[in-house]
Formats: structure tokens, C-alpha cells, sequence
């Protein structure tokens, strides 16, 4: 008899302990997709690492891409920007380099990797070497079989998830050349891809990046094209500078569209799956600070545009900068959102700007849900150039940083630099928000790197906060004044692609903070709180500094974004050396990893394997040095 009590004990334990075992072990969660979600909301509902006990999370892998400057080719890898997707249990991310790699996702051992050698066409024209943020995956609902995407240069190329292998079914032995179709031809080494591709049904589609500094007749269009994910072949075409007879032809004046290239999407792209509609960050065209070849509004330039995803038909758009002149494209992947707007729910979509707008639009009409009202501008006072009188500007929302430069900007960190960065400061010229590039150096701020920029911003559902990650960062620009044929008379360099203007001491001649994390309660459209974030141990140590009075945080520069979680935490590295956990209701600081003087260069995500959450940023670059590191309780 005890020893059948027993036995029922034991069993009854037992029962109990796979029943402790089953809660102990909630079910895997994916991040399937670049931005989280199709919409790129930025957002996990995970909570099993929390404010609570963010402070035991520890390093549970790191991975490193290996890759090194290349004599050979005459290339270096860049900053290691990818953001990785996750789908049973293996993670799948793009390198610099642009390789693909599969990487077991408890772990960090690499399964397989592809190299599609980039490199040999050469370093890319850029300026910041190679980049790439992520892979994008589509399965063949007819076979089940699972694939890689990745834009490569001017290829896209097709992998089998499980061997890496190209697909040879899919356009050439598993490539497509994206230069074929282009409405002139191109030189391959001016065409590139940064941001993954979006995969919507069976189809891929696919914008480009083009180099800023390249500026001559007909440099390379940026059309947005969509390809079948079985076979390759091309299914749409959006051309966003307007052939003749198309919607928009009419804004580039002197017959400008006929051979002005960029107006390209090189951001990220976002996809309404339910609706089927797909949503394009377009850039400025050539030149980024020079005009007067393409007089006009210049549509679709600077513009957030809708298109039937099936079809490539255009549904709406909403022009953000008029006439570009500054850089100032839209550079953030617009977040697919619902908020509540006057007391109702709205499907909105959200548009971040360098300028540090944001910019609110009813996801399916384009109906400003914010006021946008269009207020003068300064002129130009560079000859032939036709600055736009107005530009768009958000009344409603609060600006997420400062803007215009005036003499109270200068730098106060000693009464020395304070007297040097006003006599720089005088010798140029200072105004408001799109103040033109003019002969003297025009001042600008936001910079050209935000403001917001790729990373973008990171919505709670669960509150309708949105976050986001700016730089306070000026540049120094100056027009490169070009004819039609290209030509650059002798003006001044364009500085443009300097992010920031320094004093002798290479200190930034306007006073910190030089970045912040700003929290935006889109269903009140106040600002919950905005905090400086990061710090820059090369300015902070000095030595020009011995002795000055220092804020807490100097505020780190960079363009990767951020993530949130129901876990009520902000996930952020956005180019400090340092991995940070913040306080989602407050900004305040709950954990740090520092990465060894690595700065922190991708935007993070998480998933949960094997009842464990991890979270996951790229870290390192240019040159050498690029890591992955992944955290867990």
C-alpha cells in the first residue's frame, strides 16, 4: 500500500514537473522580416526579458563576419548595418561585402554562407564603403521550399534557405541583372542596393542606391520594379522621374526628366500585406545642392509614395521637399501604424525626415492626420538657381531636434571654443530650416545624416508611442554647379558628404548634445520625453577639453535605429560603443553592454528559441572588426 502512495507520488511529481516544464518553455517566436512586421513597426511582443530583469541579460554569442579591405579590388568593407531575420530557429543576414549567411539562431554556428563577390566590380562610389541591412525570404507556397533575397549591387539574387545554394530556376542560374530594362544604360559599378528587398505574394521588389557624388547626364534612374520570385522575370515598373505623358512630367522643367538620374529609394521599403499596398522613402535627384538644371518641383522626388503592390499602379503620394536642394530625402522606412486620431482608430502610415518632421498620412487615401501647411523659405542666392518659395511643414507634431542655425549655437564648452566657433560660424551662412546651399558654405542642420535617418522608428501598439533615434549633427554644403552635360564650373567642392563642420581641434563647432531618442505619443500628438543619447569618448578624453564642464551624455551620431518590446524596454545601440536598455516609459538607462570601442551600427531585433529571448545588434566597421552579438537572460 506505501509503496503504491509512493509510486502515485512520484507520478503525480512527475506529471507536475513536465507541466512546470511546458510553462518554462513558451513557444518559439520568429522576426520574419526586416522591420519585425511588413509595416516595420520595430516592435516584439516579448516580455520574458523585461524592465525587471533586463539587468541579468548577458552575452550568449557573438559572430564575425571575417571580412577585410581587399588590395586586390581596391575595396573595404563599411559599417555592418544589417538587421537579421529569424524563421525556425536559423537567422539569415547580409555581411558588408554583401555575402548571405545562415547562422543557427541559439548559438550563432554558421550553417552556410554565399558570396556573391560584389568586390569585384570595385569599392562603391559612396563614401562609406560597402553596406548592406538584410535579407528578405519568400516561400514557394507550391513546394514550401524557403528563400533568400538579396539585392547585391545591380544583381538579385535567389538562395535556398536550407543550402545556400543559388535557386536555378529564378532569372540566370539564380540571378537577375537589374541594369536590363533601364531607360539608358548604365555603368554597373554606379549602381547599388543597401536595403533588402520586399517580398509581396510571389513577387520581389527591388529599389537601388545611388551615390551622391555622382553627378553627370544620365546618371542611373531609380525606378522600383518588381520581379517573380519563381521565375525572375519582370512583372512592374514605377519610373519615379515621370516619363513624358505620366503623372509628374510636367514638374521637371526644361525637359529635365530626360536625363536626370537618383530620385531613387535606397530606404527601406514597406509593405500593407493585407491591402496589398507598398509604400516607397524616394530620394532627392541629381545633384543633391544644385537645381537649376531641373527647374520644377521635381515630382516624385523627396516623396513618400503608395502603389498597388500587384501592379505597380501609383495610389497616392504626398511630395515632402520641394525642389531638393539639401540631401534631404526621405531616408526612414515608413511605419505602418493604428492610432487613434480625434477618438478614432485610424491604419496610418508615418514618414520620418531629416528635418526632424514627422509626417502622419491615412494609410489608404493619403489624407494628412496631422495639419501639413506650406510656409516660405529662404531664397537662393546662387545664380540660376530656382529654389522652391514653400516647403511642407508638419504645424501639428513637435519637431524630434533642432533646426537652423543661429551665433547661440556655437559651441560653449571652453570661452576658447566658444570665440573660435563664432568667427567659423560669421564667415558662413546661418538661417532657419532649408536655408539654400549657397557659394559661402550654407550651415545646415539637421545634417545630411538627420534628423531621422535609415534606422527610423520603432511604434508600441500598445500605447501608440512612437521612437525614434536623431542626430543633431549640422553639415557644411556648398551647390555643385554643374550644366546639363555635367560639366562643374569652379565654385567650391560641395562638402556635403562631410558629416559635420569641426573647429582646428576636430571638435564640432556647435555645442552638445549631438543626439537624442525622442518618444512621440501619436494619439495625443505630444512628446512624452526626449532624452541625449549616447556619448563620443574621442571628444569627451580631449585634450582641448581638460578641465570643462561636460553633460552626462555628448550624444552619439549614427543612423541605425531602435527597437521596442512589450518587455516595457527600448532597445538601442544608434553609434555609441555602448548597447543600451532604456526605459521605455521614461528614457531612463536600465542596462549597458559596452562593445569594445565597436560602435553600434545596426538596428536591433529579437526573437525566442528554445524558451529563450535574444536580442541581437550588429556591431563594427569600416574596415575590419564587424560583430554580431547576441544577448539573453
Amino acid at each position: 500500500m506505501d509503496r503504491c502512495r509512493a509510486l502515485i507520488a512520484v507520478a503525480a511529481f512527475a506529471a507536475g514537473a513536465a507541466g512546470i516544464a511546458v510553462a518554462a518553455a513558451p513557444a518559439d517566436r520568429d522576426w520574419p522580416y526586416y522591420g519585425g512586421d511588413p509595416g516595420g513597426m520595430q516592435y516584439s511582443s516579448l516580455a520574458d526579458v523585461n524592465a525587471g530583469n533586463v539587468a541579468g541579460l548577458r552575452l550568449a554569442w557573438r559572430w564575425q563576419t571575417g571580412e577585410q579591405p581587399l588590395a586586390a579590388y581596391g575595396t573595404s568593407p563599411g559599417m555592418f548595418e544589417a538587421t537579421p531575420v529569424v524563421v525556425e530557429g536559423v537567422m539569415y543576414l547580409s555581411t558588408p561585402y554583401n555575402r548571405v549567411v545562415a547562422l543557427d539562431a541559439a548559438s550563432g554556428r554558421e550553417r552556410w554562407s554565399y558570396d556573391p563577390e560584389a568586390y569585384r566590380d570595385g569599392q562603391v562610389p559612396n563614401g562609406t564603403g560597402f553596406v548592406h541591412r538584410g535579407v528578405a525570404l519568400w516561400r514557394d507556397a507550391t513546394s514550401g521550399a524557403l528563400r533568400v533575397l538579396i539585392n547585391s549591387r545591380y544583381r538579385l539574387i535567389e538562395l535556398d534557405a536550407t543550402t545556400g545554394r543559388p535557386v536555378a530556376g529564378f532569372g540566370d542560374g539564380g540571378v537577375v541583372n537589374l541594369l536590363d530594362g533601364l531607360q539608358w544604360p548604365i555603368d554597373p559599378k554606379h549602381y547599388t542596393n543597401t536595403s533588402p528587398p520586399v517580398v509581396y505574394r510571389d513577387l520581389v521588389i527591388v529599389g537601388n542606391g545611388v551615390a551622391d557624388k555622382l553627378i553627370y547626364r544620365r546618371d542611373p534612374p531609380g525606378d522600383v520594379r518588381a520581379y517573380d520570385a519563381r521565375s525572375g522575370r519582370l512583372a512592374w515598373t514605377f519610373h519615379t522621374v515621370p516619363r513624358d505623358g505620366e503623372l509628374g512630367a510636367d514638374s521637371w522643367g526644361a525637359g529635365s526628366n530626360h536625363f536626370t538620374g537618383h530620385t531613387n529609394v535606397w530606404a527601406p521599403m514597406t509593405l500593407d500585406a493585407r491591402r496589398g499596398l507598398l509604400y516607397l522613402p524616394v530620394s532627392t535627384p541629381s545633384n543633391d545642392y544644385y537645381g537649376a538644371n531641373r527647374p520644377g518641383a521635381n515630382l516624385f522626388a523627396d516623396s513618400l509614395v503608395c502603389l498597388d503592390a500587384a501592379t505597380g499602379t501609383r495610389r497616392w503620394h504626398y511630395q515632402l521637399v520641394h525642389h531638393g536642394l539639401w540631401d534631404y530625402d526621405m531616408p526612414a522606412p515608413p511605419s505602418l501604424v493604428r492610432i487613434r486620431v480625434n477618438g478614432r482608430a485610424v491604419d496610418a502610415v508615418v514618414q520620418l525626415t531629416k528635418q526632424g518632421y514627422v509626417f502622419v498620412f491615412d494609410r489608404v487615401s493619403g489624407r494628412p492626420l496631422y495639419p501639413i501647411e506650406e510656409r516660405a523659405v529662404p531664397a537662393s542666392d546662387v545664380a540660376g538657381e530656382q529654389a522652391w518659395p514653400t516647403q511642407p511643414v508638419s504645424t501639428a507634431l513637435p519637431v524630434l531636434v533642432p533646426q537652423g542655425v543661429t551665433l547661440a549655437d556655437a559651441n560653449d564648452l571652453t570661452p576658447a571654443l566658444h570665440e573660435e566657433a563664432l568667427a567659423v560660424l560669421k564667415r558662413l551662412r546661418l538661417g532657419p530650416l532649408f536655408t539654400p546651399p549657397s557659394t559661402a558654405g550654407t550651415l545646415m542642420r539637421p545634417g545630411v545624416l538627420g534628423g531621422a535617418d535609415w534606422g527610423g522608428g520603432a511604434f508600441d501598439p500598445d500605447t501608440g508611442v512612437l521612437y525614434v533615434k536623431v542626430n543633431d549633427d549640422p553639415t557644411l554644403i556648398y551647390p555643385d554647379v554643374t550644366d546639363a552635360d555635367g560639366h562643374a564650373p569652379e565654385v567650391g567642392p560641395n562638402d556635403g558628404g562631410d558629416v559635420s563642420l569641426f573647429l582646428h581641434h576636430r571638435i564640432p563647432v556647435l555645442k552638445p548634445p549631438y543626439a537624442y531618442i525622442d518618444a512621440l505619443d501619436l494619439n495625443t500628438g505630444q512628446m512624452r520625453w526626449q532624452v541625449p543619447f549616447g556619448d563620443n569618448a574621442a571628444l569627451r578624453h580631449h585634450a582641448a577639453l581638460n578641465g570643462a564642464t561636460l553633460p552626462a551624455h555628448l550624444g552619439a551620431v549614427g543612423t541605425a535605429g531602435v527597437m521596442v518590446t512589450r518587455g516595457g524596454l527600448l532597445f538601442a545601440g544608434g553609434g555609441d560603443e555602448a548597447f543600451h536598455a532604456l526605459d521605455k516609459r521614461t528614457g531612463a538607462d536600465l542596462w549597458s553592454y559596452p562593445t569594445g570601442g565597436l560602435k553600434t551600427t545596426g538596428t536591433p531585433m529579437t526573437y525566442r528559441l528554445g524558451g529563450r529571448q535574444f536580442v541581437v545588434i550588429a556591431v563594427g566597421g569600416p574596415g575590419s572588426g564587424a560583430t554580431l552579438l547576441a544577448f539573453a537572460l
